[in-house]
């Protein structure tokens, strides 16, 4: 299941897919109008001759020009896209190129253009003149119409283009993304439910002589997606213990520990090929199963924002702002526990995202790279007020006072202005009162 997945995300994000669906789907099409004409079933055609009525020798010139102008068009569309990802990539980070191959904008036009084109090149090849003159009149009118379709799709596409290029858009499609995963992998927090584990006694069956054995991962890249119920299934079945050793988003060399096993002889091949079948390696990381990939993406447009090359201070509170969004959303979510049984005895130990690990993720770096500026300080400090006025978990608030304590040894020591520095402990001393007063809001019921 887990090869599926990965196949159809490759095929979703690929330049080729979506395109070689439509020119197919333009080969059928060419193909059921030529039919219809050739079967004289179209004979009212002929009541409208300013319409439909096209010497051979008239739609050939036609239909040679509209192939020619499409295959022209389509040239000067690929152009324009690997410009946007030359630029795109320069610009911010070649981690979000993928977000744009996965455009369906940019495949639908690239495959509206090259399926006009291969139209044009069937229906062309069935005009015949002299004697056994044949002149589809019905599929040459289409094509007419198809051409006038391109040139709207042309300028949606330049339209497109310079809307996708832009910081705020990137940020917010990644933003979007993100949270949708999370919407997905993390269900709706019951009430009065721990986070983590907590107060579950962990029952193992007697171990015997059994010990650890490492799985080793079967090839080199980062773990997109891993497959936690063929896992459970597996210690189930074989009476044992799985331990993941590497999580999603991390890199795994080849014949290096990927879990282990808890038994009381060596694993047989079956076994390694059944853990190995699930987990998904691929040379790059992915979002569907990955939230803190989606905060990576926007803490390294941030950086870039950041560097003293670029200085671009907006670009980098747009990205605290949306990390805040994505954070907001994790404070009501349910966190994968740790642990799975089967009754009361332990079968999987994974390695699951947590809060505190997302928060560092998205604000650590960003706050190294931020010495001496107050805007990103400020938007930081509004950030953790936001989000601790969402949540009520101690651990959480925990994680988000450790934030504000950092931040106040930065400004502390890079900002020189006496005016900011009051400005911002100021701020502090008020998300400090807010963290020890508790959530302003409880999430989902309003003030």
């Amino acid at each position: 299941m887990n090869k599926l997945k990965k196949l159809w995300s490759d095929l979703q994000s690929s330049f080729w897919f979506m395109p070689s669906l439509i020119v197919m789907g333009s080969i059928v099409f060419a193909a059921a109008l030529i039919e219809a004409d050739s079967s004289g079933s179209n004979q009212w055609l002929s009541r409208w001759p300013r319409l439909f009525g096209a010497g051979a020798e008239g739609a050939r010139q036609m239909l040679s020009t509209l192939a020619g102008s499409m295959m022209s068009v389509m040239g000067i569309t690929f152009s324009m896209t690997l410009l946007a990802l030359a630029l795109v990539s320069g610009q911010y980070t070649s981690r979000i190129l993928r977000n744009f191959m996965s455009s369906r904008g940019t495949q639908v036009t690239l495959g509206t253009f090259a399926g006009i084109f291969v139209y044009c090149l069937i229906v062309l090849r069935t005009i015949r003149g002299g004697d056994t003159d044949f002149v589809p009149s019905l599929a040459v009118f289409v094509a007419f119409f198809m051409a006038l379709g391109g040139v709207g799709v042309l300028i949606f596409f330049i339209h497109h283009i310079a809307s996708s290029i832009q910081a705020s858009s990137i940020i917010a499609s990644i933003a979007h993304e993100t949270i949708a995963v999370i919407d997905r992998q993390f269900p709706e927090k019951p009430d009065q439910v721990p986070d983590e584990d907590e107060g579950r006694n962990q029952v193992l069956e007697p171990q015997d002589e059994r010990t650890w054995y490492a799985v080793s991962a079967a090839a080199s890249g980062y773990i997109q997606s891993v497959d936690n119920d063929a896992l459970f299934c597996l210690a189930r079945d074989r009476k044992t213990i799985v331990r993941m050793e590497r999580g999603i988003g991390a890199f795994v060399v080849q014949n290096t520990a990927l879990a282990s096993l808890a038994l009381t002889f060596p694993p047989d091949q079956e076994m390694i090929a059944a853990l190995n079948g699930a987990y998904s390696i691929s040379r790059r990381r992915t979002i569907d199963q990955d939230p803190a990939f989606g905060i990576r993406q926007i803490v390294d447009i941030a950086l870039k924002a950041l560097s003293p090359g670029v200085n671009d201070t907006s670009t980098a509170v747009m990205c605290v702002d949306y990390l805040t969004a994505i954070l907001t959303r994790l404070t009501v979510r349910q966190f994968p526990l740790r642990h799975r049984y089967e009754g009361e005895v332990l079968r999987l130990i994974t390695i699951a995202p947590t809060f505190e690990g997302l928060l560092a993720e998205a604000f650590d770096q960003i706050r190294c790279s931020a010495e001496g500026n107050t805007a990103i300080m400020a938007t930081m400090i509004g950030a953790i007020d936001t989000i601790a006025s969402l949540t009520v978990s101690p651990c959480h608030r925990r994680a988000l006072g450790e934030q504000v304590q950092w931040i106040a040894e930065l400004a502390d020591r890079t900002i020189e202005s006496t005016h900011d520095r009051v400005r911002i402990e100021r701020r502090l001393m008020q998300v400090r009162e807010a963290l020890e007063a508790g959530p302003a809001f409880c999430p989902g019921k309003g003030a």
